[in-house]
């Protein structure tokens, strides 16, 4: 299987690897990081103290550890955390949102001689790896070089629950290298269980997004920060974040509808790539909206769409916001993450496709802090704000059901340190 696997990955790297130098370095401008991902640039070796090799793919993965690395870090200062990822707006996250990392760095080009080649000169005691991101020869390798590897805040989704059970004896091989599964939800845990993984190896520690910890605004702090970016205290805040190409239009065609009715409408939309701003200007501006990006927001403008081109102000947005639209479920990318909003105790709304977050959708509706929108005219409805009492309500009730499912982050710690101290005593 591996060597199927990889000869099939290196010929695909042969192929893709043009395109996408055009792409990034040529059409964003973006560096490849190419010695990098081959090994040619390793990050510090281990000096001889304990380490933990931490994988996740990109910013979601990344910004769901924000709470758990410096809590390693503070109860175990001696030991190193050595950080990677798959992406480059990964890299620039977690290089931002984690100075408690000793070492961040792009994870290798998954073959096997590559891979191999770091841990046998990182010497990690354990490797964590964040969500679902399941690379074979990287597994492979790792279990055959530290003392365990441990799936942290996984989850299995609708997508990758179907292809697994297609191909049941290739994922119960590329899974055994896994000593412990840390799972979301009871759903994934039964998933799992039905691919194969044994159930001893599996358990339900929550969704370390849970224990999300954002910046609190007084009064003080939310006016300074309306003046900054054009919002009068009268205008009523519409905040679409994260969204995916084939939402925005209709994000915009039910935000004019919504005007009609009442005019202290701003629509913020927040595009999961922030490079779509320009597209999404144009489309904004065809509806005959005033729209300013972010970066050219200039002292006076006041706008009436105002995309954010910028990585980071999200969640200090959704603190602003009367209500929240989260993206990728209009379209069929599945989601993504509704806790941000729900920290402020912001009402939450999203299309039908929330599979990567499907427990935390469901307890969300089932609470009443969410509701589920299907349509352009479902859109519109919301964002005439009609029943302000009822929001509210569905803001301090998205608020108590997350209350209700931190603790993520201390269970996963104790699992942590157990197998950590396992593993010292093993080189005793």
């Amino acid at each position: 299987m591996y060597w199927i696997y990889s000869f099939l990955l290196f010929v695909g790297f042969l192929i893709y690897a043009p395109a996408y130098f055009f792409r990034l370095r040529i059409g964003r401008r973006e560096r490849l990081y190419l010695a990098d991902r081959l090994g040619l640039r390793l990050p510090p070796p281990n000096p001889g103290r304990p380490l933990l090799w931490i994988h996740a793919v990109s910013v979601g993965e990344v910004l769901s550890l924000k709470k758990l690395v410096p809590e390693i870090k503070s109860r175990h200062p001696s030991w190193l955390i050595y950080f990677s990822v798959l992406t480059d707006t990964g890299y620039r996250v977690a290089k931002k949102a984690l100075p408690q990392a000793d070492a961040v760095f792009f994870v290798p080009f998954d073959f096997y001689l590559i891979v191999k080649r770091f841990f046998k000169i990182l010497k990690p005691e354990l490797f964590l790896l964040a969500e679902s991101e399941f690379w074979p020869n990287l597994l492979r390798a790792a279990g055959k070089n530290v003392s365990a590897v441990l799936l942290i805040n996984g989850r299995i989704s609708d997508r990758s629950y179907r292809r697994y059970r297609r191909l049941k004896p290739l994922a119960k091989r590329l899974l055994r290298s896994i000593s412990l599964y840390l799972v979301q939800s009871e759903i994934d845990e039964q998933r799992l269980k039905e691919i194969g993984v044994p159930p001893d190896l599996i358990k339900v520690a929550g969704n370390l997004k849970a224990d999300v910890l954002l910046p609190e605004f007084k009064p003080e702090d939310e006016k300074a920060r309306r003046e900054m970016l054009g919002l009068p205290e009268w205008k009523r805040l519409i905040v679409a974040g994260s969204t995916h190409r084939g939402e925005e239009a209709l994000i915009l065609k039910a935000y004019q509808m919504a005007r009609k009715k009442r005019e202290d409408l701003l629509l913020v939309i927040a595009p999961r790539h922030p490079q779509r701003a320009c597209e999404i200007e144009e489309m904004a501006a065809k509806e005959g909206l005033m729209v300013r990006r972010r970066t050219s927001l200039k002292t006076g403008d006041q706008p009436d769409v105002l995309i954010i081109d910028t990585i980071g102000e999200l969640a200090s947005l959704y603190a602003l916001a009367d209500i929240a639209f989260i993206g990728g479920s209009l379209v069929p990318h599945g989601g993504q993450n509704l806790l941000e909003p729900a920290f402020y105790g912001k009402p939450v709304f999203f299309g039908p496709h929330m599979d990567n977050f499907a427990f935390l959708a469901r307890e969300f509706v089932r609470a009443g802090a969410a509701r589920i929108v299907r349509s352009e005219k479902d859109l519109a409805e919301v964002f005439r704000l009609e029943d302000e009492a009822a929001l509210r309500d569905m803001g301090r009730r998205a608020g108590d059901v997350l209350q209700s499912l931190r603790g993520a982050t201390e269970r996963t710690l104790s699992e942590i340190e157990r197998l950590m101290d396992r593993a010292r005593k093993e080189k005793l």
